[in-house]
């Protein structure tokens, strides 16, 4: 089983499959008992997957990963991570899903493994090369089982520890089988939370690609949706208003309410006003699921984020 130099990504939530690349260098996955095409090139080694292999072998587990059937299946036999709780610590849980908070320079194999994997299928601009620098959040899923407890990790987001540019979310990935079930809103949702729990107004990682913007609008549109009708009380409401409420960049906000046709001219001087009656008749035209996609009160009580600053609008 092979490990080697991680890859990092930019935020690019999961989609239907684009047009597979004629220069992959690894045409399927074998994940677990699960085979599935992949989309992109990764980094792996050529020294071990070779350079145009039609199947690799990963752990569900570590990722570990192997072009031979024999060893794969015995290390999966072997591997330990299975039978014993995932790295890092649990921040939030509510059936059947969890979150897990891994710091990369404690968990650099696992980490490095996690994103050549993820590279797979992501069409990144750039990439990292210092896995230390990220956390990561795994999204595991319970796994109905008339035997035993059973477990799945589909999906993680990851996060620069400092972020200059207040960046909640760099990388982001629901594993292909597992995606259209609206998990990449939970990968969102854990994402804002941390801004609310850091004291510091973010956003994902720009520029986003076009599967991103699209993931991203869809889920900011319910997210501004929800903040406007919940200010029953308030004649107007400004576009920082909302960020304040959402934990949202005001720039985030004013794209999506011109995306969403919300925004109306002002009649006099310069600027925009929110047509509140809109939203609500958007909201019910959509059929909009205006629930939050995480609950609050699910995160484990002794975990907080170090609060590196107070918000900035």
């Amino acid at each position: 089983m092979g490990s080697q130099s991680p890859v990092e990504s930019s935020a690019t939530p999961s989609a239907a499959a684009p047009p597979l690349k004629a220069a992959r260098n690894i045409l399927n996955v074998v994940l677990g008992e699960i085979l599935f095409p992949t989309w992109y090139p990764s980094f792996y080694p050529e020294e071990l997957v070779g350079k145009d292999t039609d199947r690799l072998y990963v752990c569900p587990w570590c990722f570990k990963y192997s072009k031979e059937v024999v060893p794969f299946l015995a290390h999966v036999k072997e591997c330990n991570v299975e039978d014993n709780e995932p790295p890092g610590r649990l921040i939030y849980r509510k059936e059947p899903y969890s979150i897990y908070e891994i710091d990369g320079e404690e968990e650099k194999l696992f980490t490095q493994n996690l994103s050549l994997f993820a590279k797979l299928f992501l069409d990144n601009k750039s990439v990292f090369f210092d896995v230390s620098s990220f956390n990561y959040y795994l999204l595991i899923q319970d796994l109905p089982s008339s035997s035993s407890p059973s477990r799945q990790i589909v999906g993680f987001f990851s996060k620069e520890k400092m972020s200059w540019d207040n960046n909640n979310l760099a990388c982001i990935l629901v594993f292909p089988p597992w995606q259209r079930q609206g998990l990449g809103k939970i990968l969102m949702g854990v994402s804002y939370e941390l801004s609310k729990r850091e004291g510091r107004i973010g956003g994902p990682e720009k520029p986003l690609s076009e599967l991103g913007r699209k993931g991203y609008l869809k889920f900011w549109e319910a997210r501004v949706a929800s903040a406007v009708l919940f200010m029953r009380n308030k004649s107007t409401v400004t576009a920082e208003e909302i960020a304040r409420h959402c934990w949202m960049l005001v720039e985030d906000v004013i794209m999506v309410l011109k995306e969403m046709g919300m925004l109306e001219a002002r009649k006099k001087g310069a600027g925009y006003v929110l047509a509140k009656s809109k939203v609500r008749t958007w909201a019910n035209a959509d059929n909009a699921d205006l629930l939050p996609p995480v609950d609050e009160s699910c995160f484990v009580e002794e975990w907080m984020p170090v609060k590196l600053g107070a918000m900035d609008l």
